[in-house]
């Protein structure tokens, strides 16, 4: 490495690590590897004709303005879409409010750049999604960690955490990355009320919510915190920005984000994306909005949730039978993963390297914890994805894996006796 460029690095690049999950798919790209590592979804629910059919009206129809720069906050005609379609779940947003992102994560990248000061504290769940750290610990982020369970994130240990001033927290609501879990209604309206009452708003990141293959919606954060504070119907005020994406109900290669946030907060993003990359690419925008115009959107979600109910099925059916009693897993209601509890003594790291001799992986649980946020307790969890390997292939996987978790609690065995 070239001591001339490294000694000139800025001082927020230090360390800065890369995704472990980036670099595991390098690992399990070997077809002989069935990987329930990646957050992909499948690649036989996107809608291909449909894309080869708008990609061609584009360039026919409106190519000039396709393949031309266009406004930072993005099109117009999509961000309206956003907007309605966001109101069937009670989030009553203008067009002003939206602003589209080149994926959600820069919409985390963003977030960090406008609220956060080097040694700013931010609350997560522990764990909490990967990315959200990668893109905070740029901007000098430190954490404050709070538990989760299977109802989400644990309200009834945040009293002492708001009270050390965390700048902001943030939260996934709905079928978390890596956990799968749901946070219930009563915790949602306790949370809201609490952040309320601490001053301390909330990021809602909700990739997954449409993903929901059994049960009722529950009312996202944004909108409980409209109704019980009786703020009023719009967003010149509010305590909740949301975040949502494109990249699980269409195809994550659009790169297709969104920020829902007051007008003046709307603004703040928009000088800061201008800075990173203009504006996301006009034609992607556009031919994003021709896909999933005229109920598209709505038709194809439906196919999407029955292919992954089907899939999350058959992982819960297989872990049961090849797993030993020993070994838990969450029970996920909607999205694309579930969250494995190794018996204590286990390693997640030492059962990857076991894992991939039986050519099977997962990601390790550690990646998954903040800096000082119970990075030990990660060492006996795993995330596993159930949306992306097809059902005879999660049968055949899972059964690879519980060939590996044998083999590492035989190996712990005698240590127990002794």
């Amino acid at each position: 490495m070239s001591t001339a460029w490294t000694s000139r690095y800025a001082q927020r690049t230090k360390g800065i690590k890369s995704s472990a999950i980036r670099e595991l798919l390098k690992i399990t790209q070997r077809p002989e590897v069935i990987s329930f590592a990646g957050g992909l979804p499948a690649p036989d629910v996107f809608p291909v004709a449909r894309f080869q059919e708008a990609c061609r009206k584009v360039l026919e129809q409106n190519a000039s303005m396709a393949l031309q720069y266009g406004a930072t906050e993005g099109y117009e005609p999509l961000r309206e879409m956003i907007a309605r379609h966001t109101e069937r779940y009670g989030i009553k947003a203008q067009t002003e409010n939206v602003l589209i992102t080149s994926g959600s994560q820069q919409a985390l990248d963003l977030i960090g750049k406008l609220l956060i000061n080097a040694g700013d504290r931010v609350l997560v769940e522990a764990p909490t999604y990967l990315g959200a750290l990668q893109a905070f610990d740029v901007y000098g982020a430190e954490y404050v960690s709070v538990p989760s369970d299977g109802d989400g994130l644990r309200t009834d240990l945040l009293e002492t955490p708001l009270r050390s001033g965390p700048k902001f927290m943030y939260v996934l609501p709905n079928f978390q990355n890596p956990g799968g879990t749901t946070l219930s209604e009563g915790r949602r309206h306790e949370l809201v009320l609490m952040a309320d009452r601490y001053g301390i708003p909330i990021i809602e990141d909700d990739p997954y919510g449409q993903l929901r293959y059994e049960g009722e919606h529950l009312t996202p954060l944004v909108v409980l915190d409209r109704e019980n504070l009786r703020r009023d119907n719009g967003y010149s005020i509010g305590n909740v920005i949301y975040l949502s994406t494109f990249s699980k109900t269409l195809a994550p290669g659009l790169r297709l984000g969104w920020i829902v946030a007051p007008p003046d907060v709307i603004a703040k993003l928009i000088q800061l994306k201008q800075g990173a990359d203009l504006h996301t690419s006009t034609f992607v925008q556009i031919v994003a909005y021709e896909v999933a115009k005229d109920g598209f959107l709505d038709e194809h979600v439906k196919l999407i949730r029955k292919v992954y109910r089907e899939r999350r099925d058959v992982m819960l059916e297989a872990l049961q039978q090849y797993f030993p009693p020993e070994v838990t897993w969450t029970r996920p209601k909607g999205g694309l993963f579930l969250w494995v509890s190794l018996p204590e003594g286990m390693d997640a790291q030492k059962l990857f390297q076991v894992a991939l001799k039986e050519n099977v992986a997962f990601v390790p649980g550690d990646s998954f914890y903040a800096r000082n946020g119970f990075s030990e307790e990660g060492k006996r969890h795993f995330r596993m994805n159930f949306s992306n390997a097809k059902p005879e292939q999660i049968r055949e996987g899972v059964r690879r894996l519980s060939v590996a978790v044998k083999q590492q609690m035989e190996q712990l065995q005698p240590a127990r006796v002794g």
